[in-house]
């Protein structure tokens, strides 16, 4: 087995809702609640769960969208929990999100070659300007996309072109991790099949980790090698993919296969 990139270790994280002037707490939900998880270098661990189960909140929690109350990360050994947001910086290069939605995680106001070139300006300041150029180039060429479309903006392209340059996005500072947040789900069946496809395509070329976050089992069930059931903010299952698939153990996970369309 490779040796763990990502470990989780009891998290927790709350939604506490207000009210009044002096922000009364109202109600606290449990989002998650309390899960472990590993995911071993070069592999892939879905996360999979109804919606409202917590499982994009643990994805968003790595990489601090959303504050953990308690428990523990680690990235390659080290407690990146633990960090405050200027020691946090240098792992935002290795860690990087593939959002749900690609028409809101892309800014509709700037072009492909803009939104390609604002996280290596961050993170890659000594690089010259035909470096950033060249790089980019070659980020359309990884996933599939014309030199052509560096000029237009996000409206103008399909919903799959536009989670491919979310993709690109997400590849441009030369990640370790991906967290892959329901990437396909807002995507036509036939589109899924090809964004999936790509991704497992790039993880094979660079090495990559994922930690693919979905709703739908059937989904997840070609790239992954292990895989987490999530129900109400806990784990309720967790194993290797080919036995999840062939005799999954917990009535929820049985569920979320009877579910799955036959065709």
């Amino acid at each position: 087995m490779c040796p763990c990139m990502l470990e989780i270790k009891d998290l927790y994280v709350c939604y506490v809702s207000t009210t009044g002037f002096f922000k009364k707490i109202k109600h606290v939900v449990k989002a998650v609640d309390g899960v472990s998880l590993q995911v071993e270098r070069g592999c892939t661990l879905g996360l999979v769960g109804e919606s409202g189960s917590g499982k994009s909140t643990v994805g968003k929690a790595v990489v601090r969208l959303v504050t953990a109350r308690s428990g523990d990360i680690f990235f390659n050994g080290t407690h990146i929990s633990s960090k405050t947001n200027r020691e946090f910086f240098p792992y935002r290069k290795k860690i990087q999100m593939i959002f749900q939605d690609p028409f809101n995680s892309l800014n509709p106001r700037m072009n492909v070659e803009s939104i390609l070139m604002e996280p290596l300006d961050i993170h890659f300041k000594s690089w010259s300007r035909q470096q950033k150029h060249s790089r980019i180039l070659a980020l359309l060429d990884q996933v599939g996309l014309p030199h052509t479309s560096l000029s237009r903006y996000p409206h103008e392209f399909s919903g799959g072109q536009r989670q491919r340059i979310g993709i690109a996005r997400a590849l441009a500072v030369e990640p370790e991790l991906l967290i892959c947040d329901e990437p396909v789900s807002a995507l036509d069946v036939s589109v899924q099949a090809q964004i999936v496809n790509l991704l497992m395509d790039l993880q094979k070329a660079f090495g990559l980790t994922y930690l693919f976050i979905a709703h739908d089992l059937a989904v997840v069930e070609h790239m992954s090698d292990v895989v987490a059931v999530m129900q109400r903010g806990r784990i309720v299952e967790q194993a290797l993919a080919q036995d999840l698939y062939v005799a999954p153990k917990h009535p929820y996970t049985q569920k979320l296969l009877q579910s799955i369309p036959m065709l």
